[in-house]
Protein backbone atom coordinates (compact mmCIF):
# COMPACT_ATOMS: atom_id res chain seq x y z
CA UNK A 1 0.00 0.00 0.00
CA UNK A 2 1.27 3.51 -0.77
CA UNK A 3 1.87 6.06 2.00
CA UNK A 4 -1.10 8.28 1.11
CA UNK A 5 -3.51 5.33 1.21
CA UNK A 6 -2.06 4.14 4.50
CA UNK A 7 -2.40 7.56 6.15
CA UNK A 8 -5.99 7.85 4.94
CA UNK A 9 -6.75 4.31 6.13
CA UNK A 10 -5.60 5.10 9.66
CA UNK A 11 -7.19 8.56 9.73
CA UNK A 12 -10.65 7.34 8.72
CA UNK A 13 -12.01 10.67 7.54
CA UNK A 14 -15.59 11.46 8.41
CA UNK A 15 -17.47 13.90 6.28
CA UNK A 16 -20.78 15.57 5.57
CA UNK A 17 -22.43 17.97 3.18
CA UNK A 18 -23.64 21.05 5.00
CA UNK A 19 -25.66 22.53 2.15
CA UNK A 20 -26.41 22.62 -1.55
CA UNK A 21 -26.32 26.27 -2.69
CA UNK A 22 -27.81 28.23 -5.58
CA UNK A 23 -26.60 31.83 -5.71
CA UNK A 24 -27.75 34.29 -8.39
CA UNK A 25 -25.77 37.34 -9.48
CA UNK A 26 -24.88 39.68 -8.01
CA UNK A 27 -23.85 37.90 -4.84
CA UNK A 28 -20.98 37.80 -2.37
CA UNK A 29 -20.73 35.52 0.64
CA UNK A 30 -18.15 35.68 3.41
CA UNK A 31 -17.41 32.29 5.00
CA UNK A 32 -15.87 32.32 8.49
CA UNK A 33 -12.87 30.29 9.55
CA UNK A 34 -13.72 26.64 10.07
CA UNK A 35 -12.71 26.88 13.72
CA UNK A 36 -15.55 29.36 14.31
CA UNK A 37 -18.27 26.94 13.16
CA UNK A 38 -16.56 23.62 13.90
CA UNK A 39 -18.51 22.73 17.04
CA UNK A 40 -21.81 23.58 15.32
CA UNK A 41 -21.03 21.40 12.32
CA UNK A 42 -19.35 18.56 14.17
CA UNK A 43 -19.20 18.71 17.98
CA UNK A 44 -15.94 17.32 19.30
CA UNK A 45 -13.99 17.82 16.08
CA UNK A 46 -10.40 19.03 16.28
CA UNK A 47 -9.94 19.94 12.63
CA UNK A 48 -12.30 20.68 9.74
CA UNK A 49 -11.30 20.71 6.09
CA UNK A 50 -13.87 22.72 4.13
CA UNK A 51 -14.58 22.22 0.43
CA UNK A 52 -16.90 23.49 -2.32
CA UNK A 53 -17.71 21.76 -5.59
CA UNK A 54 -18.88 24.23 -8.25
CA UNK A 55 -21.43 22.41 -10.42
CA UNK A 56 -22.75 25.32 -12.49
CA UNK A 57 -21.60 28.84 -13.39
CA UNK A 58 -18.49 30.74 -12.41
CA UNK A 59 -17.32 32.74 -9.39
CA UNK A 60 -14.36 34.43 -7.72
CA UNK A 61 -12.85 33.22 -4.48
CA UNK A 62 -10.26 34.84 -2.23
CA UNK A 63 -8.61 34.39 1.14
CA UNK A 64 -6.89 37.22 2.97
CA UNK A 65 -3.39 37.91 1.72
CA UNK A 66 -3.82 36.06 -1.59
CA UNK A 67 -4.99 37.22 -5.02
CA UNK A 68 -8.52 36.23 -6.10
CA UNK A 69 -8.97 33.03 -8.10
CA UNK A 70 -11.66 32.17 -10.66
CA UNK A 71 -13.67 28.97 -10.25
CA UNK A 72 -15.44 27.34 -13.17
CA UNK A 73 -18.04 24.59 -13.25
CA UNK A 74 -16.42 21.28 -12.33
CA UNK A 75 -13.80 22.85 -10.06
CA UNK A 76 -13.28 21.67 -6.50
CA UNK A 77 -11.82 24.14 -4.03
CA UNK A 78 -10.51 22.87 -0.70
CA UNK A 79 -9.44 24.93 2.31
CA UNK A 80 -7.17 22.44 4.10
CA UNK A 81 -6.51 24.77 7.02
CA UNK A 82 -10.05 26.10 7.32
CA UNK A 83 -9.23 29.68 6.30
CA UNK A 84 -11.99 32.26 6.18
CA UNK A 85 -12.76 33.09 2.55
CA UNK A 86 -14.84 35.31 0.31
CA UNK A 87 -16.79 33.99 -2.68
CA UNK A 88 -18.54 36.31 -5.16
CA UNK A 89 -20.16 36.46 -8.58
CA UNK A 90 -17.75 39.28 -9.51
CA UNK A 91 -14.96 41.31 -7.99
CA UNK A 92 -16.13 44.36 -6.05
CA UNK A 93 -19.51 43.01 -4.98
CA UNK A 94 -20.13 43.82 -1.32
CA UNK A 95 -20.52 40.84 1.03
CA UNK A 96 -23.97 39.95 2.27
CA UNK A 97 -25.10 41.52 5.51
CA UNK A 98 -24.80 39.72 8.84
CA UNK A 99 -26.53 36.34 8.89
CA UNK A 100 -27.11 33.85 11.65
CA UNK A 101 -24.81 31.30 10.08
CA UNK A 102 -24.94 29.07 13.13
CA UNK A 103 -28.72 28.77 12.76
CA UNK A 104 -28.39 27.99 9.05
CA UNK A 105 -25.83 25.30 9.69
CA UNK A 106 -27.91 23.73 12.44
CA UNK A 107 -30.94 23.66 10.15
CA UNK A 108 -28.94 21.97 7.36
CA UNK A 109 -31.15 23.17 4.48
CA UNK A 110 -31.18 20.94 1.42
CA UNK A 111 -30.86 24.06 -0.74
CA UNK A 112 -29.58 27.49 0.27
CA UNK A 113 -30.75 30.27 -2.07
CA UNK A 114 -29.33 33.77 -2.16
CA UNK A 115 -28.58 36.62 -4.58
CA UNK A 116 -29.95 39.21 -6.94
CA UNK A 117 -31.78 37.02 -9.45
CA UNK A 118 -29.23 37.04 -12.26
CA UNK A 119 -27.00 34.28 -13.61
CA UNK A 120 -26.96 31.25 -11.33
CA UNK A 121 -24.00 29.59 -9.66
CA UNK A 122 -24.48 26.24 -7.94
CA UNK A 123 -22.32 24.64 -5.26
CA UNK A 124 -22.16 21.55 -3.16
CA UNK A 125 -20.56 22.62 0.14
CA UNK A 126 -19.14 20.16 2.62
CA UNK A 127 -16.47 19.40 5.15
CA UNK A 128 -14.30 16.59 6.42
CA UNK A 129 -13.30 15.93 10.02
CA UNK A 130 -9.80 14.66 10.67
CA UNK A 131 -7.30 14.19 13.47
CA UNK A 132 -4.75 17.02 13.08
CA UNK A 133 -1.94 14.79 14.36
CA UNK A 134 -2.58 11.89 11.99
CA UNK A 135 -3.24 14.23 9.05
CA UNK A 136 -0.28 16.49 9.76
CA UNK A 137 1.85 15.15 6.89
CA UNK A 138 -0.90 15.77 4.34
CA UNK A 139 -2.22 19.07 5.69
CA UNK A 140 1.21 20.65 6.16
CA UNK A 141 2.00 19.87 2.52
CA UNK A 142 -1.08 21.67 1.20
CA UNK A 143 -1.50 25.39 0.43
CA UNK A 144 -4.24 27.42 2.15
CA UNK A 145 -6.42 27.10 -0.95
CA UNK A 146 -6.34 24.14 -3.35
CA UNK A 147 -8.24 24.16 -6.67
CA UNK A 148 -8.55 21.12 -8.95
CA UNK A 149 -10.83 20.58 -11.95
CA UNK A 150 -12.90 17.40 -12.16
CA UNK A 151 -13.80 18.01 -15.79
CA UNK A 152 -11.88 16.85 -18.81
CA UNK A 153 -12.56 18.69 -22.09
CA UNK A 154 -15.57 20.38 -20.46
CA UNK A 155 -17.41 17.13 -19.67
CA UNK A 156 -18.48 15.91 -16.22
CA UNK A 157 -16.54 12.93 -14.92
CA UNK A 158 -17.94 10.02 -12.88
CA UNK A 159 -17.24 11.65 -9.51
CA UNK A 160 -19.01 14.92 -10.23
CA UNK A 161 -21.96 13.04 -11.71
CA UNK A 162 -22.12 10.75 -8.68
CA UNK A 163 -22.11 13.66 -6.23
CA UNK A 164 -24.77 15.48 -8.25
CA UNK A 165 -26.94 12.34 -8.12
CA UNK A 166 -26.33 11.87 -4.39
CA UNK A 167 -27.28 15.49 -3.65
CA UNK A 168 -30.62 14.84 -5.34
CA UNK A 169 -31.04 11.61 -3.42
CA UNK A 170 -30.25 13.28 -0.09
CA UNK A 171 -33.19 15.65 -0.65
CA UNK A 172 -35.57 12.76 -1.39
CA UNK A 173 -37.50 10.74 1.21
CA UNK A 174 -35.54 7.57 0.35
CA UNK A 175 -33.23 6.51 3.22
CA UNK A 176 -29.44 6.45 2.93
CA UNK A 177 -28.91 9.42 0.62
CA UNK A 178 -27.00 11.53 3.10
CA UNK A 179 -24.75 8.59 4.00
CA UNK A 180 -23.88 8.02 0.34
CA UNK A 181 -23.16 11.72 -0.08
CA UNK A 182 -20.86 11.74 2.94
CA UNK A 183 -18.84 8.83 1.55
CA UNK A 184 -18.63 10.45 -1.86
CA UNK A 185 -17.26 13.64 -0.29
CA UNK A 186 -14.41 11.56 1.18
CA UNK A 187 -13.73 10.14 -2.29
CA UNK A 188 -13.83 13.70 -3.64
CA UNK A 189 -11.13 14.76 -1.17
CA UNK A 190 -8.89 11.80 -1.99
CA UNK A 191 -9.31 12.22 -5.74
CA UNK A 192 -8.56 15.94 -5.45
CA UNK A 193 -5.35 15.10 -3.60
CA UNK A 194 -4.36 12.58 -6.27
CA UNK A 195 -4.92 15.07 -9.08
CA UNK A 196 -3.05 17.76 -7.15
CA UNK A 197 -0.06 15.43 -6.72
CA UNK A 198 -0.12 14.55 -10.42
CA UNK A 199 0.10 18.19 -11.47
CA UNK A 200 2.86 19.27 -9.06
CA UNK A 201 5.90 20.63 -10.92
CA UNK A 202 8.96 18.40 -11.12
CA UNK A 203 10.98 20.68 -8.84
CA UNK A 204 8.32 20.69 -6.11
CA UNK A 205 9.34 19.49 -2.65
CA UNK A 206 7.24 18.47 0.35
CA UNK A 207 5.55 15.32 1.61
CA UNK A 208 3.12 15.00 -1.30
CA UNK A 209 5.86 15.54 -3.89
CA UNK A 210 7.97 12.95 -2.07
CA UNK A 211 5.31 10.33 -2.74
CA UNK A 212 6.23 10.48 -6.44
CA UNK A 213 9.92 9.85 -5.78
CA UNK A 214 10.76 6.15 -6.02
CA UNK A 215 13.05 6.08 -2.98
CA UNK A 216 11.18 8.50 -0.71
CA UNK A 217 7.76 7.15 -1.69
CA UNK A 218 8.81 3.57 -0.94
CA UNK A 219 10.32 4.56 2.42
CA UNK A 220 7.21 6.49 3.44
CA UNK A 221 5.00 3.56 2.45
CA UNK A 222 7.07 1.15 4.55
CA UNK A 223 7.03 3.36 7.63
CA UNK A 224 3.29 4.00 7.41
CA UNK A 225 2.33 0.42 6.65
CA UNK A 226 4.62 -1.15 9.26
CA UNK A 227 5.26 1.46 11.98
CA UNK A 228 6.04 -1.18 14.64
CA UNK A 229 8.90 -2.60 12.56
CA UNK A 230 12.31 -1.94 14.19
CA UNK A 231 13.36 0.26 11.31
CA UNK A 232 16.85 1.67 11.01
CA UNK A 233 18.18 3.93 8.29
CA UNK A 234 20.07 0.95 6.92
CA UNK A 235 17.06 -1.39 6.81
CA UNK A 236 14.86 1.27 5.23
CA UNK A 237 17.49 1.98 2.59
CA UNK A 238 17.84 -1.72 1.84
CA UNK A 239 14.08 -2.16 1.35
CA UNK A 240 13.99 0.97 -0.82
CA UNK A 241 16.84 -0.32 -2.96
CA UNK A 242 19.33 2.42 -2.22
CA UNK A 243 22.13 3.43 0.14
CA UNK A 244 21.75 5.07 3.54
CA UNK A 245 23.34 8.30 2.33
CA UNK A 246 21.09 8.57 -0.73
CA UNK A 247 17.97 7.85 1.32
CA UNK A 248 18.92 10.40 3.97
CA UNK A 249 19.65 13.06 1.35
CA UNK A 250 16.53 12.51 -0.76
CA UNK A 251 14.21 12.14 2.23
CA UNK A 252 15.45 15.38 3.79
CA UNK A 253 15.20 17.13 0.42
CA UNK A 254 11.52 16.27 -0.01
CA UNK A 255 10.16 15.86 3.52
CA UNK A 256 12.41 18.34 5.34
CA UNK A 257 13.54 16.01 8.10
CA UNK A 258 15.51 12.81 8.62
CA UNK A 259 13.71 9.48 8.05
CA UNK A 260 14.04 8.35 11.68
CA UNK A 261 12.77 11.70 12.96
CA UNK A 262 9.76 11.42 10.67
CA UNK A 263 9.10 7.87 11.84
CA UNK A 264 9.12 8.95 15.49
CA UNK A 265 6.58 11.72 14.80
CA UNK A 266 4.30 9.26 12.99
CA UNK A 267 4.56 6.69 15.78
CA UNK A 268 3.67 9.34 18.36
CA UNK A 269 0.66 10.45 16.31
CA UNK A 270 -0.55 6.85 16.18
CA UNK A 271 0.06 6.47 19.90
CA UNK A 272 -1.94 9.62 20.68
CA UNK A 273 -4.80 8.31 18.56
CA UNK A 274 -4.82 5.00 20.45
CA UNK A 275 -4.53 6.70 23.83
CA UNK A 276 -7.48 8.93 23.10
CA UNK A 277 -9.78 6.50 21.33
CA UNK A 278 -9.04 3.07 22.76
CA UNK A 279 -8.86 1.26 26.09
CA UNK A 280 -5.54 -0.39 25.24
CA UNK A 281 -2.92 -0.49 27.99
CA UNK A 282 0.39 1.38 27.80
CA UNK A 283 2.44 -1.71 27.07
CA UNK A 284 0.18 -2.74 24.19
CA UNK A 285 0.16 0.76 22.70
CA UNK A 286 3.94 0.95 23.00
CA UNK A 287 4.28 -2.35 21.13
CA UNK A 288 1.81 -1.23 18.45
CA UNK A 289 4.00 1.76 17.60
CA UNK A 290 7.38 0.03 17.74
CA UNK A 291 8.59 0.24 21.35
CA UNK A 292 9.49 -2.90 23.29
CA UNK A 293 9.91 -1.00 26.58
CA UNK A 294 7.31 1.24 28.20
CA UNK A 295 10.01 3.58 29.50
CA UNK A 296 11.40 4.26 26.00
CA UNK A 297 7.87 4.85 24.71
CA UNK A 298 7.07 7.20 27.59
CA UNK A 299 10.25 9.25 26.99
CA UNK A 300 9.51 9.58 23.27
CA UNK A 301 5.89 10.54 23.92
CA UNK A 302 6.89 13.15 26.50
CA UNK A 303 9.37 14.73 24.06
CA UNK A 304 6.55 15.03 21.50
CA UNK A 305 3.67 16.20 23.72
CA UNK A 306 5.35 17.55 26.85
CA UNK A 307 3.61 15.15 29.25
CA UNK A 308 3.73 11.37 29.87
CA UNK A 309 1.23 9.27 27.88
CA UNK A 310 -0.93 8.43 30.92
CA UNK A 311 -1.29 12.12 31.79
CA UNK A 312 -2.07 13.00 28.18
CA UNK A 313 -4.79 10.33 28.08
CA UNK A 314 -6.45 11.75 31.20
CA UNK A 315 -6.37 15.25 29.72
CA UNK A 316 -8.02 14.07 26.51
CA UNK A 317 -10.75 11.91 28.03
CA UNK A 318 -14.27 13.29 27.86
CA UNK A 319 -17.57 13.12 26.01
CA UNK A 320 -16.17 14.96 22.96
CA UNK A 321 -13.95 12.07 21.87
CA UNK A 322 -14.30 11.11 18.22
CA UNK A 323 -14.75 7.52 16.93
CA UNK A 324 -11.61 5.43 17.16
CA UNK A 325 -9.33 4.95 14.21
CA UNK A 326 -7.95 1.44 13.71
CA UNK A 327 -4.69 0.41 15.27
CA UNK A 328 -1.74 0.12 12.87
CA UNK A 329 -0.76 -3.31 11.62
Amino acid sequence: MDALSEVLRVVRLSSAIFFNARFTAPWCFSSPAAADVMQTLHPGAERLVVFHLLTEGQCHVQIEGSPPQVLNAGDVIIFPHGDAHLMASALGVAPAGPTDLQAILKRRPHLLKYGGGGEATRFVCGYLVCDPRLCRSILNALPPMLIVSLRSHGEKDWLEQSIHYAVTEAASPRPGGEGVLAKLSEVLFVETLRRHIAQLPAEQTGWLAGLRDRIVGKSLALMHERPAEPWTLESLARHAGTSRSVLAERFSHFVGQAPMTYLTHWRMALAANLLRHSAMGMHQIAAEVGYSADTAFSRAFRREFGVPPASWRRQQSGPSALPASPAPH
